[in-house]
């Protein structure tokens, strides 16, 4: 146990402390003309392979939360079966959906948030940040739900010295919540923007778009500057200014602007694949976020993995930096009363599969 532990700490301080390794994520959500809603995101590590996995979760299943001294927190078990995506360790869901509805996911937040000091008295109700999503999903279908539990436990970190991290939580009614752990208090927001990126936190994120009030859709107006007439080059000038950068107010800003002003799908499955076409726009490519000569070849994207959820079909969907075809897992196929609990890795192949046409 003891080993196991040391080994997770040091998987920790490795993703934390490396500063010139970019940790993000981009997050948004629409709602189709059907009623559907769906949720999405991108996650981002461009240090090493995540490892990722799905993780097919059992009603009944039961976990124990980590703890700094082990693997001695909390006890729980599921009352709702749920789909995550997982990564380092299958413990660790960084997104999910469950049989319920919910939709939960956890999205970095460095410098800002302070959890409570782990107290090993009341490891009982301790758990920790990587693992509050797999709890949430297995004991909640809404987020009313959600707001409640989160009172009656300790959210602590496995290492104190890593990265905090927010929570998104929204359910089959379209109501969105964000969670942020601030001076060792819960804060909860209403999510009505649909929008969610990493730090600072989500009420500075939510002013700030004020800065970038001269944005709109569409093509500027000409006008003239004394004799000489100006005229836009080409469509879409009425975003001119918006910013593009990688920091996560400016990626919030963008998703906050292309959600906006993004038609309204037909359906669920129009909405999902019009969030991956979105989503598209905050692919990171491997390079941009290291100092020169130190990027890593062993990996294509700083983008590990995107996925979608229609929490009101009760699908996820994801795609991965190795292989953009699209994958889905129907939650209404699975009898979450019977099936094992399993984890796989999200691409059997580690290559982005090519297919020849065949001229004849």
């Amino acid at each position: 146990m003891k080993h196991k532990l040391q080994i997770l700490l040091a998987i920790l301080v490795a993703i934390n402390f490396q500063p010139q390794f970019l940790k993000a994520c981009t997050g948004s959500s629409f709602t189709a003309k059907d009623g559907s809603h769906v949720v999405a995101r991108t996650i981002e590590w461009g240090g090493s392979n995540l490892n990722s996995q799905y993780v097919i979760v059992p009603q009944g299943y039961k976990q124990q939360s980590h703890s700094p001294d082990g693997i001695d927190g909390m006890i729980f078990t599921s009352r709702y079966g749920y789909v995550g995506l997982a990564v380092e360790q299958k413990e660790f869901v960084a997104e999910g959906l469950n049989e319920a509805g919910l939709s939960a996911g956890l999205f970095y937040f460095p410098n800002y948030g302070k959890y409570e000091e782990f107290d090993p008295a009341q490891k009982a109700t301790s758990i920790c940040d990587l693992q509050l999503v797999s709890w949430i999903l297995g004991s909640c279908k809404s987020v009313d739900e959600v707001k409640e539990a989160i009172g009656k436990v300790r959210v602590i970190a496995v290492d104190p010295r890593g990265s905090t991290v927010h929570w998104r939580f929204a359910d089959s009614s379209g109501r969105q919540l964000v969670l942020e752990i601030i001076n060792e208090k819960p804060i909860f927001y209403e999510n009505k923007l649909g929008v969610l990126t990493n730090s600072p936190g989500f009420e500075w994120q939510t002013t700030n778009l004020n800065n970038y009030v001269n944005l709109f859709p569409g093509m500027a107006p000409a006008q003239e500057l004394g004799d000489i007439k100006l005229a836009s080059f080409g469509n879409g000038s009425g975003f001119l200014g918006i910013p593009g950068d990688i920091t996560p107010p400016s990626r919030f800003v963008r998703a906050a602007f292309y959600k906006a002003t993004a038609p309204q799908q037909e359906s669920g499955l129009k909405t999902v694949l019009q969030c991956f076409q979105i989503l598209n726009n905050f692919d990171i490519p491997i390079g941009i976020e290291f100092p020169k000569d130190k990027t890593p070849s062993d990996i294509p994207s700083a983008t590990q993995w995107t996925s979608a959820t229609d929490m009101t079909h009760r699908i996820i969907y994801y795609r991965t930096m190795h292989d953009s075809a699209i994958r889905s897992i129907d939650l209404n196929k699975i009898n979450f009363a019977r099936v094992k609990y399993r984890a796989i890795p999200l691409d059997n192949v580690q290559q982005q599969p090519v297919i020849p046409i065949d001229i004849k």
